[in-house]
């Protein structure tokens, strides 16, 4: 069977009710969230403690402390992820991005959608299980909420607030206090900590945009956590759906292994026996406790194959371990393999794909930092102006109205000398200085005068020179527009 045919045709099996939520789905029920009536099933997983739990915590809680600092620490003036929309700049890593940038920010998109591809060909949705915000906030900040004021699934309410009449609007008060926090985070990426401070203390009528995205945040967070839960993973995402078009027979999932665990009993004895069944009436080593199923976060039973449910969380592994422990059986029944190794089959780590994502992101990561190096500190671009095309001054020069927009990269305001070269008598008649705001954008108005001789067929190639800091200069070649019959020295034409 293919990795595609095993993820799509296993359904999973019933599972046990918990208390105070919805019977289990039948065998053959579309999605574990869902009961024979079309009635929402409500998951709510016991923790199983182990080596992946504790793993995923300490990876959970470094992801959300880097959530909640990157907007506060700075480099080059800036904070580390600022994503400043009305100003169309994008400060990230210390380095500015504008919309002129489409090539960086292209290839920046290209390498992190590959990252997870080539992760994916390697050991399955890992992203989904360790990383994804949806995890890491749902097993990590929400559900130990839900735990704390109504108790751990399968266990009797224990203490005053577990057996309080109001623990629900507790937890959901809770939650409230949570996403309110979040959601100023959140808007931190788009305004900076230090504007977002003004805000937070001033009056919501003074920025109703920023309060606004506040207020949606926060619904969508409490919609989420407190209803949509595990099913952003089952209905909404489509990672899942395409994962397997990424996996083969070697990619390293979430794997139970069948040779070793079937014929399922629930009378193996804590006694040592052999891994491999001396024969085919001893049963093995599953006993059938559904501790898997019962602490998995998107309630499938991973005995059935690789599903497209599964996020690679590993609680049935440490579910499992613990049981095995018990019963005086090896760890390992279920755990973290590929499909062809639990063939029987030698396990490949060098494949195609797996060799091919690397190699193409090597090559995009080279040309990301060939473009950027070569950025500089300012953009400059040089544009013709409005109006008519050139003009006839009294003394016979012509003059050329011409566009220069400034782009300073830098954190610092900043002063652009600008210069002219197109032959003897070419000359700047405005003003040769442009002064620009530290990552700020300035269009001014440059105004070229060329001698009339200098025409040939109306038309005079000249170069824009601008000078900035740190030894900055770039140069932008232009065609001056003017008569198309010159004038000689003795006011004839030739």
């Amino acid at each position: 069977m293919s990795v595609a045919d095993e993820s799509t045709a296993s359904q999973s099996a019933p599972t046990p009710a918990q208390p105070g939520t919805d019977p289990a789905p039948s065998a053959g029920a579309v999605l574990s969230t869902l009961n024979d009536d079309g009635s929402r099933r409500w998951l709510k997983p016991r923790v199983s403690p182990g080596k992946f739990l504790s793993g995923r915590r300490a990876a959970a809680y470094a992801l959300i402390s880097l959530f909640v600092a990157l907007p506060l620490i700075h480099v080059r003036g800036f904070p580390l992820i600022l994503l400043d929309i009305p100003a169309r700049r994008f400060h990230i890593l210390g380095q500015t991005f504008f919309p002129t940038d489409t090539l960086l920010l292209a290839l920046l998109v290209v390498m992190v959608f590959l990252t997870i591809f080539w992760l994916t060909a390697l050991f399955g949705r890992v992203w989904c299980g360790w990383a994804c915000p949806q995890t890491v906030y749902m097993e990590f900040v929400f559900r130990p909420l839900e735990r704390l004021f109504e108790g751990s699934p399968g266990r009797k309410p224990r203490g005053v607030l577990q057996n309080s009449g109001v623990r629900k609007p507790l937890k959901f008060a809770a939650y409230l206090v949570i996403s309110l926090a979040l959601a100023h985070v959140f808007l931190a990426y788009f305004v900076s900590w230090d504007l977002l401070r003004q805000w937070v203390i001033g009056a919501p009528t003074a920025h109703p945009l920023g309060f606004g995205v506040v207020m949606a945040v926060t619904a969508a967070m409490m919609f989420n956590f407190g209803y949509f839960r595990e099913q952003v993973c089952l209905v909404a995402c489509p990672y899942g759906r395409f994962q397997a078009v990424m996996l083969d027979r070697h990619s390293v999932t979430v794997r139970y292994d069948r040779e070793r665990g079937e014929p399922r009993s629930a009378k193996r004895s804590a006694v040592a026996l052999p891994v491999l069944n001396a024969s085919p009436e001893d049963p093995g080593d599953c006993i059938d406790c559904r501790m898997c199923v019962t602490t998995c976060p998107t309630g499938i039973d991973i005995r059935n194959g690789l599903q497209m449910e599964c996020v690679g969380c590993a609680q049935c592994i440490d579910a499992c371990d613990t049981v095995m422990r018990k019963v005086k059986r090896p760890t390992g029944l279920i755990r973290y393999s590929s499909q062809a190794a639990m063939s029987g089959e030698r396990f490949r780590f060098l494949r195609p794909r797996v060799v091919l994502y690397p190699i193409v992101l090597v090559l995009l990561a080279g040309l990301f930092v060939f473009t950027l190096a070569h950025t500089g500190v300012a953009d400059v671009t040089v544009l013709r102006g409005p109006g008519q095309p050139f003009s006839v001054m009294p003394d016979g020069a012509i003059e050329n109205n011409l566009r220069l927009k400034l782009v300073n990269r830098t954190a610092q305001t900043a002063e652009f000398l600008v210069r002219i070269e197109g032959g003897p008598g070419a000359r700047i008649a405005s003003s040769d200085t442009v002064r620009v705001e530290a990552g700020k954008t300035d269009t001014s108005s440059l105004i070229v005068a060329l001698p009339r001789s200098s025409f040939e067929h109306g038309r005079k190639p000249i170069t824009v020179v601008v000078r900035g800091p740190q030894g900055f200069e770039q140069r932008e070649a232009y065609v001056a527009l003017g008569p198309a019959e010159n004038v000689d020295s003795t006011g004839g034409t030739r």
